[in-house]
C-alpha cells in the first residue's frame, strides 16, 4: 500500500510562486522540469531570508546531491502555485529539504518532493557543518 500523499499541514513554511506562460510545455500544464525550479526557489529563498546565506560571499554553501519529485496533478498558467516547505533531516553538514506544491487556494497536492543540499567551504567543496544561522533558521522546519 502506498503511503499517503502529504497534505497542507505537514509543511511549516509557505512561498506564493507565479507561474509563467513560459512555464507550459504542449500539453497545456506546467512542465515537469519546472517544479525542481519551484524546488530549489523556495528553499534558496528561505535560507537567505531567515538563514542569512550570501550567495555571492558566504564561505560555506549548499551543494544538491540528491532530488526527487512525485506528480500528482497538473499545474497550469496563470495558476500560483505556492511550495511547501519542511525538513525531513538535519545533520552536521547535511539537510534533507521536503518540498510540497500546491496550486493556491487548493489542498490537493500538485507534486511533492526532497533535495538534499550537503554544505561544502567554497574555497575547496569539502563538507563542512551547516553554518550556525541556516541551522537556527531550519530547527523549526524539522518534522
Amino acid at each position: 500500500m502506498a503511503d499517503p500523499l502529504p497534505t497542507r499541514a505537514d509543511y511549516r513554511h509557505f512561498l506564493p510562486i507565479q507561474t509563467r506562460w513560459n512555464d507550459m510545455d504542449r500539453y497545456g500544464h506546467v512542465n515537469n522540469m519546472v517544479y525542481y525550479g519551484y524546488m530549489d526557489t523556495v528553499v534558496t529563498d528561505f535560507i537567505i531570508r531567515h538563514g542569512g546565506l550570501d550567495t555571492a560571499e558566504s564561505p560555506v554553501v549548499g551543494l544538491v546531491i540528491e532530488s526527487l519529485c512525485r506528480y500528482q496533478h497538473p499545474i497550469s498558467f496563470p495558476d500560483i502555485a505556492e511550495a511547501g516547505l519542511r525538513v525531513g533531516k538535519l545533520g552536521n553538514s547535511s539537510v534533507r529539504y521536503e518540498v510540497g506544491i500546491f496550486v493556491q487556494g487548493e489542498d490537493a497536492i500538485a507534486a511533492h518532493g526532497h533535495f538534499v543540499h550537503v554544505y561544502v567551504t567554497r574555497a575547496d567543496n569539502r563538507p563542512t557543518p551547516i553554518p550556525a544561522g541556516i541551522r537556527a533558521a531550519l530547527e523549526p522546519l524539522v518534522m
